[in-house]
């Protein structure tokens, strides 16, 4: 056992440093700040090591604190390697773990305020590391001694910064404490937790790699907060129902621990601790949920929210029960033995629980030790064996996909979640199916089993006593499948191997995914001399961003063609068959050495052609794209296709409220896009209206009172009449619909949920591949449907005006998560053109960019913003 005795020096306390107790009514600790007092107090401690992973989204500082003895931090990488030995037992020989338990460490991981509104976690940490440095109490080295502690002061620096900076600007006003008028993260939002299995920003790479692949914590728990007039702090274990293929001893964990913490803070007389409620096991696939089936028992913690560092009254009569289900009434539950009867709340209330939450965590991990690490090597032992004993035994995803590069794409994922990908170096039959060369196994049979059946299998969402509410209503947390293959448009295929012996020989494990397989094509050295242009795949999302980059480099010089018919590789040698929308580069003299560099850096083949293409064809230019951004804390939808339109290169201008309001919209941009919003939303209040729809409209300084009215609005349809080009994203629709007098229905508004429900599933959709919003698309592809639209034409006279792009097939239409009333939707449109005056809408009933993560159908609004 290490001795930590002998290791404490003056340690700067938190008050000292920053001048206030943390969570000090109307004081908050500003990121730079405690930034500085980790550096300040690693120099003062050898128990501590502050590890700066990279900067965040906007260049601020990313943090990683490592806590132990330090006898433990100058052998991390021994006990890490350890670690990885239990978390993946196979190989290992029979008694080795009982060495490897015996010798190693539990590692506890824990994250802070990954919702910047929610302040409390990120000004708990300094306290939290402060006690453990500072102290020589027998629990302290105790923890010390047998734990390494993970944890990430900030896992949002970006919103905190934000966050703080508009509430001490607004202090003493009657803005105090209220929302930041737009998203608490450049592109995220509040979706930043719904990034873990997708990973599309920096600070979820960062994370997951501490979790999935480098330490493979123990425990895991997220420290959140929730709504005000409910319980005062919510620990693990999650409530019915829980998410199937995690290893049951994970949800024995969840209630071991958190029932620790519960005992410690009814130990500390901290009243309104519940657990067991309100957060089902079965929620979306954010860090702490995706981490139980990681063989990690991820928790998180939801406090009462104060107005920020603002305190709150909440009067008894307020008090409401969390769930209808779980807990229907404020009132006394084995759960939640001890109410807390109402008055002032304040951040340090939230503080204080959150670290008596914290420390308890680390305080059993440590008692327990060896217990944590025998069941981290059950967990990976039990889970490989089931893989190797169910069905199916692996998912295959083949050689030969629609696109390509977005395969590849998905098994970079996969890797950085630390699932074992193999390769076949050979040809193989599998179930009657011969795969080619090159094609990516995934087994089954191994300890990461649970994420693979969750993002790559086909998925159903319970119904069942504990996913419906008394009224018959359905819990769903968020979506109802995470299937990320079937999001971005990628075939992965269940297999059971019969007569597959000796496959084994010819898989070799991917370490790094290799893009050689998409390098340019070759073509015969003596065409290069007389070449004429160059065609390319509009297949690949790639080719987009290869494109983006011809014409913003050459300022539109380039002459870019897109070709209207399918081409056929019998009639035009040197290149595949192409679908409709092909591009078409011609040659000029140094055209052949920048798509040569932009093509292998994104690994887009091309292929170059030495004789005339007689096929109908168009030019192709950017468009001035302008999309619409509002307050009212920000659309998320908004800023995941920001994030999206300049990962593939798509110049656009953010459209404001005044750019409507003065008019003109035709001078300034050709397409206009309005992410998926509520009208209301939109439009804005009129005049001291206070409710926005079902949103009631909050205090904010008027600048951030936002809305494009009803001249914005008349704005928009003078655009589209005058030949402009809108595009409006699912809810946006009915918006657009009725600005611009479309004669259209959705058929499922304002439907119950008994007639109609479909909540974040994948649904199948039938394509126009040959009209150009569908170019590249294959004919059937997974729309991520979340509500949605499906349209009615009810226009008699000029139904002419209307076209089908997309809609949805006659039956089957629901590939995973869940859908009630497919009868309603079956044969309806749910991608339309429709002509107003000289301009276009286009209308998206589903979101091709949602959280960036469905690539599958990120065609579709490309080919929108190109002319």
């Amino acid at each position: 056992m290490a001795n930590t005795e002998n290791h404490i020096g003056k340690v700067t306390s938190p008050e000292e440093f920053f001048g206030f107790k943390l969570g000090s009514d109307r004081k908050i600790a500003r990121w730079d700040k405690i930034t500085d007092y980790f550096y300040t107090i690693e120099s003062e401690s050898d128990r501590i090591r502050v590890v700066e992973m990279g900067k965040s989204t906007e260049g601020n500082p990313f943090l990683l604190t490592i806590i132990s003895a330090p006898e433990n931090l100058a052998r991390l990488e021994h006990y890490k390697e350890i670690n990885a030995r239990i978390s993946d037992p196979r190989g290992l020989p029979a008694g080795g773990v009982r060495q490897l338990v015996k010798e190693g460490k539990a590692v506890v991981c824990q994250t802070m305020s990954l919702h910047a509104s929610e302040i409390g976690g990120t000004q708990m940490a300094p306290e939290l590391a402060y006690d453990l440095l500072s102290s020589d109490s027998e629990a302290t080295r105790e923890i010390l001694d047998n734990v390494i502690f993970l944890m990430v002061p900030c896992f949002n620096p970006d919103g905190q910064i934000m966050v703080t900076d508009w509430y001490n600007k607004h202090i003493g006003t009657e803005f105090e404490g209220t929302m930041l008028p737009y998203l608490y993260h450049k592109y995220a939002g509040h979706d930043n937790n719904r990034d873990a299995f997708a990973l599309n920003l920096v600070e979820s790479r960062y994370v997951a790699w501490i979790l999935f692949t480098e330490w493979h914590p123990h425990a895991y728990q997220d420290h959140h907060h929730m709504g005000s007039t409910g319980a005062r702090l919510y620990l693990a274990p999650y409530c019915d129902a829980i998410r199937p293929y995690a290893d049951p001893l994970v949800w024995r964990e969840d209630s071991w621990y958190g029932a620790h913490m519960a005992y410690a803070l009814e130990q500390a007389g901290k009243a309104g601790i519940l657990n067991g409620a309100q957060f089902p096991g079965w929620g979306h696939f954010g860090f702490h949920w995706i981490a139980t089936h990681h063989n990690i028992a991820g928790m998180l913690t939801e406090s009462a929210s104060a107005r920020l560092a603002t305190p709150i009254y909440i009067h008894p009569h307020q008090l409401r029960g969390a769930s209808p289900r779980t807990m229907p009434e404020y009132e006394p539950q084995t759960n939640f033995p001890n109410p807390w009867p109402g008055g002032w709340w304040r951040l340090r209330d939230i503080v204080e629980q959150q670290k008596i939450a914290a420390w308890s965590l680390l305080e059993i991990c440590a008692k327990f030790r060896e217990t944590i690490l025998l069941n981290a090597y059950l967990k990976a032992s039990r889970q490989t064996e089931r893989g190797a004993a169910g069905s199916p035994k692996a998912y295959v995803i083949p050689r030969g996909q629609h696109d390509p590069l977005t395969a590849l794409k998905l098994v970079d994922l996969l890797l950085a979640q630390g699932i074992e990908v193999k390769r076949a170096t050979e040809g193989f039959v599998a179930d009657g199916r011969v795969y080619p060369k090159g094609s990516f196994v995934i087994s089954l049979a191994q300890p990461k089993m649970g994420v693979i059946r969750s993002l790559l299998g086909r998925t159903f969402f319970p119904d069942s006593y504990w996913t419906r509410n008394p009224d018959g209503s359905l819990i769903m947390y968020d979506t109802a499948t995470d299937t990320i293959g079937e999001f971005m448009g990628v075939n992965v295929e269940p297999v059971d191997f019969k007569n597959g012996a000796g496959l084994d020989k010819c898989l070799e494990t991917v370490v790094e995914v290799e893009r050689h397989v998409c390098e340019p094509e070759k073509a015969p050295d003596c065409i290069y001399y007389q070449v004429q242009g160059y065609v390319l795949d509009p297949r690949l999302n790639d080719t987009f961003a290869v494109i983006n980059s011809l014409l913003a480099e050459n300022a539109g010089d380039v002459p870019v063609w897109r070709f209207e018919t399918t081409l056929c590789g019998d009639e035009y040698p040197n290149y595949p068959d192409m679908p409709a929308g092909a591009f078409y580069v011609e040659h000029t003299a140094d055209t052949a050495s920048k798509m040569t560099t932009l093509c292998e850096q994104k690994a887009v083949p091309f292929y170059p052609v030495n004789y005339a293409i007689n096929a109908p064809k168009h030019r192709v230019k950017h468009l001035r794209v302008g999309m619409y951004q509002r307050y009212w804390g920000g659309n998320m939808d908004e800023g995941w296709s920001r994030l999206v339109l300049e990962n593939f290169g798509f110049p656009y201008h953010t459209l404001k409220d005044v750019d409507f309001r003065e008019g003109n919209l035709k001078a300034k941009v050709d397409v206009i896009i309005l992410p998926s919003d509520r009208p209301e939303l939109i439009l804005g209040p009129e005049g001291e209206q206070s409710k926005l729809g079902r949103y009631h409209v909050p205090p904010v300084p008027l600048e951030y009172r936002s809305g494009i009215g009803k001249e914005g609005a008349e704005a928009i349809r003078e655009f589209v009449e005058a030949g402009g080009r809108l595009v409006a994203v699912d809810a946006a629709c009915r918006f657009a619909i009725e600005t611009c007098k479309l004669k259209l229905a959705n058929a499922v508004e304002g439907l119950s949920f008994e007639d109609y429900y479909c909540r974040g599933s994948t649904i199948r959709v039938k394509a126009d591949t040959a009209h150009p919003v569908a170019y590249g698309m294959p004919d059937e592809f997974y729309a991520l449907v979340w509500n949605g639209q499906a349209f009615e034409v009810k226009d008699r006279f000029a139904a002419h005006d209307y076209r089908v792009i997309a809609e949805y097939p006659d039956k089957g239409l629901l590939q995973s998560g869940w859908l009630t009333g497919e009868k309603l939707i079956a044969k309806k449109p749910c991608v339309m053109l429709a002509k107003c005056g000289e301009g276009e809408v286009v209308l998206f009933g589903f979101r091709p960019l949602f959280r960036a993560q469905t690539h599958g159908t990120f065609k579709l609004l490309f080919n929108c913003l190109l002319g």
